[in-house]
């Protein structure tokens, strides 16, 4: 089966990957995709290179990323638009000045020839809020099956017809998409073994860490971590420490964004690492719950319905139903090395064996038979 999955980055992530790195948005589409996995953020190469395992031709495509894009088709022979255009604008509300704003009028064409190269059988979209119906219809001709994932937020206003199936880690979603009339199924997230590799031993010296984002649907995470920090020797990193008021007394202990290889570290790093779904409703679905487990840090969760279905907790996790239960809980973990040791072991165990991105991807290539 020839699988491709359409994904978009953050300009946030996409910013800090190119300025890290002097030079990348010329080379090769080869080296920026690597430069792009090997950062490995979100869920990097974790669908296409275990679909190649299981025997599949797998390709990821981030159709926002210009520099990446705009390789693959000078490769390729493919002339896109210009990634801006010249407009008017009045200079003090007087004279005329002309200048130039960005266009992504480039994006789909970059996608359709790519789609057209690949010849995919089936194509997965990995963002319906950016990857719009005007580009679903002009892929729709291009494969035999359209999937699209979606996870915890409302279902943006789309047309879902064009869809063959609906996929989401998060079950109100897959009852909202069923509503509509669009065959659905549950898709859990995981965590990739390989991220280990990159790791080496860890070495903990961080007490209790948080890293998320603390603006929109994630707002309430402020207070819950003020009333966790007057007890704990809190580190904080996040990517909107502007959503922290200006007298939030988090604003000292934030030590800046993390994405990738660099949230992985300080996961392995801790002792003790927060988790906190936010203003989402009463199920547990993030990533957090796996890359913390994964990386073997002693992960303390808020307490919601099918936590079970993941976790022993007490054992595997330990959760938490208030702030000052939270801040409890951290305080009895990091007082008995013990078993915060031994959570964290069982864990760690527990993720590498039931939650890995292998058996999910044999999972979704079920889903994808069944079609």
């Amino acid at each position: 089966m020839r699988i491709l999955i359409v994904n978009t980055d953050y300009p946030e992530f996409l910013s800090d990957l190119y300025g890290r790195e002097p030079g990348l948005a010329s080379r090769s589409y080869d080296d920026q995709l690597r430069a792009r996995y090997d950062s490995l953020f979100s869920v990097a190469d974790f669908y296409s290179r275990n679909l190649r395992a299981l025997g599949h031709e797998a390709r990821e495509l981030y159709i926002n990323n210009g520099p990446l894009q705009r390789a693959w088709a000078r490769e390729h022979g493919v002339r896109l638009p210009p990634p801006s255009r010249p407009v008017w604008r009045m200079r003090r509300g007087v004279l005329p000045w002309r200048v130039r704003v960005p266009d992504k009028g480039w994006e789909l064409p970059a996608l359709l020839a790519q789609v057209r190269d690949f010849q995919p059988d089936v194509i997965l979209n990995q963002n319906a809020f950016t990857i719009d119906d005007a580009m679903v219809r002009a892929l729709r001709p291009l494969t035999r099956c359209l999937v699209v994932q979606h996870a915890a937020t409302p279902l943006p206003d789309r047309d879902w017809s064009l869809y063959d199936l609906a996929i989401s880690s998060f079950p109100p979603t897959v009852e909202r998409f069923e509503r509509r009339g669009l065959r659905a199924e549950l898709h859990r997230l995981a965590f990739d073994p390989s991220v280990q590799d990159r790791l080496g031993e860890p070495d903990r010296t961080i007490p209790v860490s948080f890293v998320g984002s603390l603006h929109g649907v994630h707002s309430s995470r402020i207070g819950w971590l003020e009333r966790v920090a007057r007890h704990a020797d809190l580190r904080i990193w996040t990517s909107t420490p502007e959503a922290l008021p200006s007298g939030s007394p988090l604003r000292e202990r934030v030590q800046g964004k993390a994405w990738g290889l660099s949230m992985y570290r300080i996961l392995a790093a801790s002792r003790v690492t927060l988790n906190h779904h936010g203003d989402i409703e009463p199920y547990c679905n993030n990533l957090r719950l796996f890359e913390a487990t994964g990386v073997g840090a002693a992960l303390v969760t808020d307490a919601k319905p099918n936590l079970s279905d993941y976790f022993d907790a007490g054992r595997e996790v330990a959760d938490y139903r208030s702030a000052d239960e939270c801040a409890e809980v951290v305080a009895n973990l990091l007082a008995d090395n013990e078993r915060r040791e031994a959570m964290a072991s069982a864990g760690q165990a527990r993720t590498l064996r039931d939650h890995n991105w292998r058996e999910r991807m044999e999972t979704l290539v079920g889903s994808f038979e069944r079609l």
